[in-house]
């Protein structure tokens, strides 16, 4: 596979600058920002960064493998792409991009029940090699049709979201019409102006919609009924009584996204789930939460063997990945950092940033002198909550 990247966009923060010179600012901020004053955003990443690595340089080393096997599968690297929503506002044809990308670099890719590419499309690009992430409606009719298209599309593992129980305080949202119900202002459209190539990609690709739940929806709908239908479709929230008839009736993994306690992880190891995805939907959902690379601890301490437990949330780079994993996840999922790539080159973006990550991690753990990725458990020199001896 070939690993080259863009080298005018070496890192995160090259893609974050690029994506936001290319956007409309109320889309660039839907995926930058987090709910109430980010407080949770970067703590995220923050307290991730906090975790330090030891090399042992005299260890004899002659390579670093990247492949990690998760579910039955060998996957050739221990990352994958975080479902996000709306992914075609913030850049048009964006799940298809990922989607394609991940498939031919074999790392997993999730499909929000709320993006902009439906369970069939991603499963013909894919080849069913896609996880799919249900947000639970209302309807347990509407369920069922969603579970027996994504087994149709040969999607094998699900993802129940379960962090939310109602949607974020986000002022930037809000204050660009993007809060349900959304609109359209006249700032909105002055900023498409602005954007010409988003613009006219938008015209090409089609307005962006929830290509999922279209089905299902009423037709004719304006923008504010549109958001009564999808808050009404996905009130509620996720529950046991909810997650057992899914175990009962999916015949292939499932996993539980959003954990971020012992309490929530034990339900799901006794409900018989696969894996847990330990999160908080990237810092915007509580603000006063705490960080995943925090939450992570106890939960692997305890449940680790138990079931698969992944993470997400505040990881940027590979090193950052390289951290989650010495911290004893199995595996971990990116979500901002392939949206900028996405939005800063294009068609080019998931390739640049898989083949960017890999890079990273494979230098990390190259300098490390770490044979494979089970291994990194064993460089780690310092957690986020523990600090430096004084002399």
């Amino acid at each position: 596979m070939n690993l080259s990247y863009h080298t005018s966009y070496p890192g995160i923060d090259d893609l974050r600058e690029r994506a936001r010179q290319r956007t409309p600012r109320f889309a660039f901020e839907y995926l930058d920002g987090g709910c109430n004053e980010d407080v949770n955003l970067f703590k995220n990443t923050d307290d991730l960064r906090r975790v330090e690595l030891k090399p042992l340089y005299l260890t004899p080393h002659t390579t670093s493998n990247l492949k990690t096997e998760l579910f039955g599968h060998e996957y050739d690297a221990p990352f994958g792409i975080a479902p996000i929503g709306l992914q075609g506002l913030i850049w048009p044809g964006a799940p298809e991009i990922l989607a394609r990308a991940a498939a031919e670099h074999n790392v997993p890719f999730i499909l929000s029940t709320v993006t902009t590419a439906s369970i069939e499309r991603i499963g013909e690009i894919t080849g069913g090699r896609f996880w799919y992430q249900l947000y639970h409606p209302a309807d347990n009719a509407i369920r069922d049709d969603i579970l027996n298209r994504a087994e149709a599309a040969g999607c094998k593992t699900l993802v129940l979201l379960c962090d939310v129980p109602t949607f974020g305080f986000r002022p930037r949202d809000i204050r660009n019409g993007l809060a349900m119900p959304p609109r359209m202002t006249l700032r909105n459209i002055l900023q498409i102006f602005g954007r010409p190539s988003w613009a006219v990609r938008t015209l090409l690709q089609g307005t962006p919609n929830f290509a999922t739940m279209v089905k299902y929806m009423p037709k004719g709908l304006n923008m504010k009924q549109l958001g009564a239908y999808m808050n009404a479709t996905f009130s509620g929230r996720l529950n046991e009584a909810k997650i057992a008839p899914i175990r009962d009736r999916w015949k292939g993994n499932l996993v539980l996204k959003g954990v971020a306690s012992e309490e929530d992880t034990e339900t799901a190891v006794r409900l018989g789930l696969d894996g847990i995805i330990v999160s908080n939907h990237g810092g915007r959902q509580v603000d006063a939460g705490e960080s995943t690379i925090r939450s992570l601890a106890p939960i692997a301490a305890k449940y680790r063997g138990k079931l698969r437990i992944m993470i997400d949330s505040g990881l940027r780079s590979g090193p950052d990945i390289a951290r989650a994993l010495a911290c004893d996840a199995d595996f971990t999922f990116l979500g901002r950092t392939f949206m900028y790539s996405v939005a800063a080159l294009g068609r080019a973006g998931g390739q640049h940033a898989i083949a960017m990550l890999k890079v990273q991690l494979k230098q990390v753990m190259e300098q490390l002198c770490c044979h494979r990725v089970a291994d990194l458990r064993q460089h780690l020199l310092r957690k986020p909550d523990e600090t430096r001896p004084t002399a």
